[in-house]
């Protein structure tokens, strides 16, 4: 090769070319025979120096380059551009070209040669430790919420699933979780678990402190009876809570109407804008006593001036209590009618079985008292008094049908009609039955037929009686059942003294237990029909004593008595012919003395006998 050719050839290398060789030998190039200036290693080293050296796992930064709907194109001073999947950049959707950004190198190249980077893994490998630094230096920092969870909300925080009570997702109640799925917000980093790498973030630290100290301005600012605009926030069973921008305060559910409230929600619903009057507050525990009900004025002072005891009144039933009912007469304006107002008539009943809420009633005023503002009712004042023509409608003697309400043990409280009442005394139950309790005799509820005796007007009962019903039957009895006359009965009940026997038409006797013996020695038992004996009878006190045994005795002793009288008349025939034979004993002869020998024995045997 020339000399002239050679310093052609060294005026073409690539060190002092500006512009593309023409005639480039790569024959000599690629052997190496020094055509071109410095070696091939040479040029390569030199080369090399401009690129960066990466190792496979290291994490660099790296410049946003190019942005796709899929993917972003990153420069990290390499040979080649990597290509990371957007959606790892799904935390910041503002991700702009030029931003500088975290990458972990996975591979140098692929089998294209393309540089292979992870944007995720790179914030994997720093999460934890911009997590707590994060919660070190009290930093705001973004994150995508992923989805609803129990109790709140997953939050994509530096690839790590931190949680999000619902509590602190904002300082108002939240209502609806689902809105908030997909949206990428400022958090702060409240709690981290260590052991178990738990992370807790908050939204509505980021407010509390300006709001704290909305809230410290408006307190400041407020006075007792001032009017403000509020929101309703929340409805609880209890009130309502209106949040007067940027501090809540609350209305007791007593303080939303004059007139009875069930629920908060019947006067008020979310979101509602109203006015309210602050009633009360306390700057320690930042606590509002808001009123609705005290914008208008109290229904009582607009109650009618003419409203009179007496007056006939409507309304609503309201309230119901066993003691009684509250009714509505105007919004706000209730009246009292106790249950003992409900009806004449005296017997214990329940407030209920009268009327029941929402019921529209009539009634009469009782008492009012504008200052107290409280008011009595009755409805059965609407009805006449039963009471008032007593004397005309049941006078004493009249009969009349009554249904029998309680018992006592003296007597049968009934009722003629609602409001008239009378009472049955045992004894006046029946002329002949004995009766201990009056249960023995009717049932509650049943109807007896009874006799008006006796009037007490002053406490509204009447006297009564069910057997003068009937004329006096022992009148009759005392000439049937005379002493000594003998009765067929049924021992119907057995007592520790006796047993009581029924006699023909109902009538009751006793028999002491010594005068129940059979004839065959046995005593008599309850539900045996026997014939007793008459042994005393007393209208007065109408008492039948009767005896089963005494007819057994004293039919033993009238036989007893006609033997003896038998024997009598025998001896009295005997001591005749004795006579008779003495006073011809001078005429007897041998056969007489015989015939006297055997009447002399027969009165000694019947001497014996007696």
């Amino acid at each position: 090769m020339s000399t002239e050719n050679t310093n052609v050839e060294k005026d073409l290398t690539p060190s002092n070319a500006s512009g593309p060789v023409e005639n480039f030998d790569w024959n000599a190039y690629e052997n190496d025979l020094g055509l071109y200036g410095d070696s091939k290693d040479a040029i390569a080293e030199q080369y090399d120096k401009t690129l960066s050296n990466i190792e496979i796992g290291e994490v660099v930064e790296g410049t946003v380059v190019a942005l796709s709907k899929r993917e972003v194109v990153v420069n990290i001073g390499y040979k080649s551009e990597g290509i990371i999947p957007i959606t790892e950049f799904r935390y910041n959707p503002e991700l702009a070209i030029g931003e500088k950004v975290e990458v972990y190198v996975e591979s140098a190249e692929d089998k294209r040669g393309q540089l292979i980077l992870s944007h995720k893994k790179a914030r994997q490998l720093r999460s934890w430790d911009r997590v707590n630094e994060a919660l070190d230096k009290d930093e705001i920092i973004k994150g995508y919420i992923k989805c609803r969870t129990k109790g709140g909300m997953i939050v994509d925080v530096f690839e790590i699933e931190a949680f999000l009570p619902g509590s602190q997702i904002d300082v108002k109640p939240i209502r609806d979780y689902d809105i908030y799925v997909g949206k990428t917000m400022e958090f702060k980093v409240v709690k981290i678990n260590q052991e178990f790498r738990n992370v807790v973030v908050s939204h509505k630290a980021l407010i509390e402190a300006e709001l704290e100290q909305q809230k410290i301005d408006i307190i400041s600012k407020l006075e007792k009876g001032q009017i403000l605009e509020g929101t309703v926030k929340n409805i609880t069973s209890y009130g309502v809570f209106i949040d007067l921008g940027g501090v809540d305060g609350l209305i007791h559910i007593t303080d939303l109407s004059w007139g009875r409230v069930n629920h908060p929600e019947e006067i008020l619903q979310l979101d509602q804008k109203l006015n309210v009057v602050i009633l009360d507050f306390d700057d320690t525990k930042k606590r509002i006593a808001l009123g609705l009900k005290q914008l208008t004025a109290h229904p009582w002072d607009a109650l009618s001036a003419d409203l009179q005891v007496g007056d006939k009144v409507k309304g609503k039933v309201v309230v119901m209590a066993d003691y009684g009912a509250f009714v509505e007469i105007a919004p706000g304006v209730e009246g009292l009618i106790h249950v003992s107002e409900m009806s004449w008539s005296q017997h214990l009943r329940s407030a209920q079985e009268f009327m029941k809420v929402g019921d529209e009633v009539e009634a009469v005023v009782l008492t009012l008292d504008r200052e107290e503002r409280k008011m009595s009712l009755g409805i059965k004042q609407l009805t006449p008094d039963p009471w008032e023509n007593i004397e005309s409608k049941y006078a004493v003697g009249t009969k009349h049908t009554a249904k029998v309400r309680n018992f006592t043990n003296f007597g049968v409280f009934v009722e003629i009609e609602e409001g008239v009442d009378g009472l049955i005394h045992i004894s006046d139950l029946s002329w002949t039955k004995k009766i201990k309790h009056p249960a023995e005799f009717t049932q509650i509820g049943a109807d007896i037929d009874v006799i008006v005796l006796g009037i007490d007007k002053e406490n509204r009962r009447l006297s009564l009686s069910h057997k003068q019903l009937e004329e006096n039957p022992w009148n009759e009895l005392e000439g049937t059942y005379t002493v000594d006359s003998i009765h067929e009965g049924t021992i119907s009940e057995m007592t520790d003294k006796g047993a009581i026997v029924t006699l023909e038409g109902g009538v009751e006797g006793f028999v002491p237990t010594k005068h129940l013996t059979k004839e065959d020695g046995t005593a008599a038992k309850a539900g045996e029909t026997l014939p007793f004996k008459v042994v005393e009878f007393s209208k007065g006190t109408k008492r039948i004593l009767l005896s089963h045994s005494r007819i057994a005795d004293d039919a033993k002793r009238a036989e007893g008595r006609e033997e003896k009288a038998e024997r009598k008349s025998k001896n009295q025939s005997t001591q005749s012919a004795v006579k008779k034979l003495n006073s011809q004993v001078k005429k007897t002869t041998l056969g007489d003395i015989s015939g006297l020998a055997e009447l002399k024995a027969q009165l000694e045997e019947n001497s014996k006998n007696e």
